[in-house]
């Protein structure tokens, strides 16, 4: 993560520098040493002194919406190895599933997931809730970072100017102006989710930059990568942060789970017992929380909310959000959000 922490760094420090911003002066309020960075020598950079970044840059340049406005020029190339990555994908369906995989490479404030539904597919931006309180400020910028992100780099991989079909933001309506005009929506809905909905012509829209074999070379690379970083995590922490940003797929198996951890189901159950957890108390977890998610944002029928989940039948999935809550998915609703009698998951 440090990695990635300073080629942010050096990304908002030049854009700052476009709105006439002293890099200097703004490292100094924010407690960074700055010929340390002008050099770019090397330098730990903890999490307040980023939150402390984006507050000064959005103070200095008088703009509130700095994240926004960053992410909207920002290039590829700030996302170092994931960024590659997405340029290298043949399609744009698959240059956002490898997005959301490797997103925590980048930051650790949210997660990614994409899934597709009936003649369209959503980019969601789900948040660390405890992250995104300690640090609101940076939160706030880095998921409109991500939302203009997508819009704009997208553009110059396709032979097409790509606009949502919906967005969906829980921000305060007259907020919106500039955002339908940074995310080509409009009107922008107000609702309890950061999501970009799109037309499924898009997906497989092919990248013009796509190579390969370049590509296989950087998944392995950031695989790698991405294995030391969750050593650091406990076993069920890494795979909540897997099912999660790759919900779209459906919930697999132990065997399936296993089989991505390179490790047998055996062995992986036997790690999960020792951290006080089973694997199918996990999935059910994230399974609750997915659904209850997705039924309190009220833009999900039931049915869809199911299908999302990976569920063939209607009626299993009704029998699973019993189990969960202690009453049925239409009973929930119909009592209204937070008020399900939800019961904790063992």
């Amino acid at each position: 993560m440090e990695e990635y922490s300073l080629q942010f760094v050096y990304g908002l420090l030049a854009y700052a520098v476009q709105k006439d911003v002293s890099p200097e002066r703004l490292c100094k309020l924010s407690g960074l040493d700055w010929e340390t960075i002008r050099r770019r020598g090397k330098l730990v950079i903890t999490p307040k002194q980023v939150n402390d970044l984006w507050m000064n840059a959005s103070h200095l340049s008088h703009d509130p919406l700095f994240g926004l406005h960053l992410g909207e020029s920002m290039q590829l190339a700030a996302l170092g190895i994931v960024g590659q990555i997405v340029q290298n994908s043949r399609t744009v369906g698959e240059a956002l599933t490898h997005a959301a995989e490797f997103l925590h490479l980048v930051t650790d404030l949210f997660g990614m997931a994409v899934s597709q539904g009936d003649e369209r597919f959503t980019v969601r931006f789900v948040p660390d809730k405890d992250k995104a309180q300690e640090y609101p400020f940076v939160f706030r910028h880095m998921i409109d970072l991500s939302l203009a992100f997508v819009m704009h780099e997208v553009d110059g991989l396709v032979l097409q100017r790509i606009k949502p079909k919906r967005v969906m933001l829980p921000y305060d309506a007259a907020e919106f102006s500039e955002y339908e005009r940074i995310l080509r929506c409009k009107p922008i809905e107000k609702a309890d989710e950061y999501a970009l909905e799109f037309d499924d012509r898009y997906w497989n829209e092919p990248i013009l930059t796509a190579n390969y074999e370049l590509q296989s070379v950087l998944l392995q690379k950031a695989s790698v990568m991405s294995d030391t970083i969750e050593e650091r995590q406990p076993l069920k922490e890494r795979i909540c942060t897997y099912l999660l940003a790759n919900a779209y797929l459906g919930i697999p198996t132990l065997e399936g789970i296993a089989a991505n951890f390179n490790s047998s189901a055996r062995s992986l159950q036997r790690k999960l017992q020792e951290e006080g957890v089973t694997y199918q108390q996990l999935a059910d977890s994230i399974r609750k929380s997915l659904a209850v998610y997705y039924l309190e944002s009220g833009k999900y029928p039931v049915k869809e909310v199911s299908y999302i989940l990976g569920y063939n039948e209607l009626s299993a999935f009704t029998r699973a959000f019993k189990r969960w809550t202690g009453t049925t998915p239409v009973s929930y609703l119909k009592a209204g959000p937070g008020v399900g009698m939800l019961k904790e998951l063992p």
